[in-house]
């Protein structure tokens, strides 16, 4: 029988009705109490890390996580984290870079009905994650609504329905039917090495979505204000060259030792800066390009790899390295 560690970190999953709405209020044995109660695959444990709705979810915050997993990391064959779906796609993603070289999984789910509701997808979703964190498979993974996928690689697409994420340019690791698990790949890598704590993080990182009439002289505030700036362009990550040129600005942020990733707005398919004009004018720069890792695998690994480093070429190499299926060349 495996031993299963359930961290609560509140959530919708765990809400009840406050007097301004919904709000995280259960306890993690509240939470277990709706798993099996006789089953021969795990005996769970548990532990409440925080109680917050997932949007005041913090880095601060990630490197709490990542420290529970590790300090329990020997006395567990797998870890369920208990989480909101709003920063759920960043958290999953963040744990990837914090821990490495994992054997064993760590599993975040939640739900968009809180558990105690009728017609609620958080039963099935705890059953699911704690099934799947019996598995011989190391690394982070969501698991929601029967799907498992890759820490990475998970976006929220949806506001309301029970399908709520889907993997973005990356197949689903597994899916559920009933209770077996189906794999999609049968190349599903497990660290022999010995698992890598690595919580470094530098929070100072701007996301910027462009728009039509994006002012350049916002970039001179970014310059005073962050470490580094994540720019999403237009289609393949193309960024105005004409009007308003924001060219120039954006080789100032480097020239003032700030790292800047170019991305795309498109969800699928990636990015890439050396097709058209517009997109070879920014490349020519040290700009890290994303290829085809979405927004929510970007800022975390950004903030991770300027916890490492201020020499750009340093962070630029981090940034375009490969760490579990986070497929960034």
């Amino acid at each position: 029988m495996k031993k299963i560690l359930l961290l609560a970190t509140g959530g919708t999953i765990a809400s009840v009705v406050g007097e301004d709405g919904l709000t995280p209020g259960m306890t993690a044995d509240e939470l277990i109490s709706y798993l099996p109660a006789h089953n021969h695959l795990y005996q769970v444990d548990s532990s409440v890390l925080m109680e917050i709705d997932s949007t005041n979810m913090q880095p601060e915050f990630w490197v709490r996580i990542a420290e529970a997993v590790y300090k329990n990391y020997e006395d567990y064959d797998g870890f369920v984290i208990t989480h909101g779906t709003d920063t759920m796609s960043y958290t999953s993603a963040a744990l990837s870079y914090m821990l490495q070289n994992m054997s064993k999984p760590v599993v975040i789910t939640g739900s968009q009905v809180p558990i105690h509701n009728n017609h609620t997808d958080a039963i099935q979703n705890m059953r699911n994650a704690a099934q799947f964190a019996c598995e011989d498979i190391g690394g982070v993974f969501i698991v929601f609504d029967g799907k498992v996928i890759n820490g990475t690689r998970a976006v929220k697409v949806r506001t309301r329905s029970y399908d709520a994420f889907e993997s973005i340019n990356h197949p689903y690791v597994a899916y559920f039917e009933g209770d077996e698990i189906k794999y999609t790949s049968s190349g599903i890598p497990v660290h022999n090495k010995e698992i890598e704590l690595d919580i470094a993080l530098c929070p100072d990182v701007f996301l910027l979505k462009l728009h039509p009439g994006t002012k350049p002289e916002l970039f001179d505030y970014l310059k005073q204000h962050y470490r580094g700036v994540i720019i999403e362009g237009f289609g393949l990550g193309g960024v105005p060259t004409q009007g308003r040129n924001l060219l120039p600005k954006i080789i100032e942020l480097i020239e003032a030792g700030v790292a800047v990733v170019i991305t795309t707005q498109c969800l699928e398919e990636g990015g890439d800066l050396t097709l058209y004009e517009v997109g070879r004018r920014v490349g020519r720069e040290q700009i890290i390009s994303s290829k085809d890792m979405n927004k929510e695998a970007i800022v975390p690994k950004l903030m991770w790899a300027l916890g490492k480093s201020n020499d750009l070429k340093e962070v630029k190499e981090l940034m375009e390295t490969s760490i579990a299926d986070d497929t960034t060349l």
